[in-house]
């Protein structure tokens, strides 16, 4: 992967930017509908978006549902302090489990925030939720020493890149 800065966006770039920045569109062929829009062969489209991908300025195109309206009401940060030796392990196999939804690692902030292991859960009940963090313990199988859970209250709005255009 190269460093992202050194990415070169030519017109044509910024033209496919500002085309998806407020997501793809919600349609069979999303791809096809961007192309169009565009005035550009499909495979055109995709090979842009594949060089970013590759390059690392864009790090993954993916749908985010909004879990609230899908009816699960009960969302939570899981948060565990594991050996870090054993923590991209761990996070592997926490992240394999079907209900959780991603899976990553954080440093830790001495005296302030123990926790390095981090997985988002989604449930219709908090009953539901628990009974996940449950499953992950298990997963975690011994390893852990704190923990805790961060029940959403509100949906923060999620958005990717944004493009400005001056001039």
């Amino acid at each position: 992967m190269t460093d992202p800065t050194e990415v070169f966006l030519d017109d044509l770039d910024l033209r496919l930017i500002e085309a998806t920045q407020q997501g793809l569109p919600l349609v069979a062929k999303p791809y096809h509908a961007v192309a169009e829009q565009l005035g550009l062969p499909v495979e055109e489209v995709k090979v842009r978006l594949q060089r970013w991908l590759d390059s690392g300025a864009v790090r993954r195109i993916a749908a985010v549902p909004n879990h609230y309206r899908l009816g699960y009401r009960a969302n939570g940060m899981t948060v565990w302090d594991v050996p870090d030796e054993l923590a991209e392990e761990l996070g592997t196999r926490v992240g394999a489990l079907p209900f959780v939804s991603h899976c990553y690692l954080r440093p830790r902030h001495s005296g302030v925030w123990p926790y390095n292991l981090f997985a988002m859960v989604h449930a219709k009940t908090r009953d539901e939720a628990l009974a996940q963090v449950e499953e992950i313990r298990q997963v975690l199988a011994g390893h852990v020493r704190s923990s805790d859970v961060l029940f959403s209250r509100k949906i923060l709005k999620k958005t990717g890149f944004r493009l400005v255009r001056e001039g």
